[in-house]
């Protein structure tokens, strides 16, 4: 196998990973449970930090998404307060 086509491979997978646990905790706040999305959001960032540093992608980019994701989750609580 090609050393490009491994390395796509390995990418691809590392980025389903993040991108799944992405959707699950925006998934879990569209259906309004709080606790359930501040579970996966842990989860959510770990896969992020994991892509960082597997350097599939950018370490600013990971910090913008991580803060976005962070926001939505902190806004979605105080609101059901």
């Amino acid at each position: 196998m090609r050393v490009t086509a491994r390395k796509t491979q390995k990418n691809n997978k590392i980025k389903g990973q993040f991108r799944s646990a992405i959707k699950i905790t925006k998934t879990a706040l569209s259906k309004g449970e709080i606790d359930k999305a501040q579970e996966y959001l842990k989860k959510s960032l770990k896969a992020l930090d994991k892509a960082v540093q597997k350097k599939v992608l950018t370490k600013n980019g990971v910090a913008r998404m991580k803060s976005r994701l962070n926001k939505q989750v902190k806004t979605a609580a105080t609101a059901k307060k």
